[in-house]
């Protein structure tokens, strides 16, 4: 039986691809206070701004392709069950030929309903005011903003409680629930951590290698590592 590897990635896994890491060190995102683009507060205050942001980050996806990071988990769902978790709502993964991607914060190429979050669309276009559902409910952007419940969480503990390895790529660790789904892992899980600067994690049961590497170098580093010690 293959072994079952979770991956856990973050915004470094997109950004050798061109995608801007979510937050700069001066907590804008793309030049706007996160909480005015990425908040329901934000969204019922100016609707407008919400759409347009997201627009533009839908159009930038077309432009951008998956690099070579995206492209070797692809190719090693021959050698493991291979699950990926990403905070990231970029389709990158997809692209590449990954599987099993499960979205925690939701998707750009999806919309759903202000009325129903289970009423979800896919959606290449710009949205704009007046894209309703079928009941006549306003469209918005299928995002997880601050504030909101993750609905996809409880199934990533299902997927790392079930992991013989969790490999996390490209995150600082910081963001809440994301950030937890490591101490679910079972004792005897191997974790790798896969970043250029990794950040600390504290109270770690778990035995942690650190591959202090791009995305791209480093699962290339990791697809050897595993078939070495697998």
């Amino acid at each position: 039986m293959k072994k079952k590897l979770v991956i856990l990635s973050g915004a470094g896994m997109s950004a050798e691809s061109g995608i801007k890491t979510f937050r700069d060190s001066d907590g804008l995102w793309e030049g706007h206070n996160v909480m005015d683009v990425a908040t329901p507060e934000g969204w019922h205050r100016n609707t407008e701004l919400v759409l347009d942001f997201y627009n533009q980050r839908r159009r930038q996806l077309f432009e951008v392709l998956p690099n070579s990071g995206h492209l070797t988990l692809a190719e090693m769902e021959d050698d493991f069950e291979i699950n990926i978790v990403t905070q990231n709502v970029d389709d990158l993964h997809e692209r590449a030929g990954s599987t099993n991607v499960l979205h925690l914060h939701g998707e750009l190429i999806k919309v759903r309903s202000i009325a129903d979050q289970t009423a979800i669309q896919d959606w290449t276009g710009d949205l704009i005011i007046g894209d309703l559902d079928a009941k006549g409910n306003q469209l918005r952007p299928h995002i997880v903003w601050f504030g909101e419940e993750v609905p996809a969480l409880e199934q990533a503990i299902d997927l790392v409680e079930q992991a013989d390895y969790v490999v996390v790529i490209g995150t600082s660790m910081q963001v809440y629930p994301a950030a937890g789904l490591i101490d679910f892992a079972k004792k005897d899980c191997l974790l790798f951590y896969i970043d250029p600067k990794p950040a600390s994690i504290p109270n770690l049961r778990n035995k942690l290698e650190l591959i202090t590497m791009s995305a791209s170098e480093g699962v290339q580093f990791l697809k050897e590592r595993l078939k070495a010690i697998s």
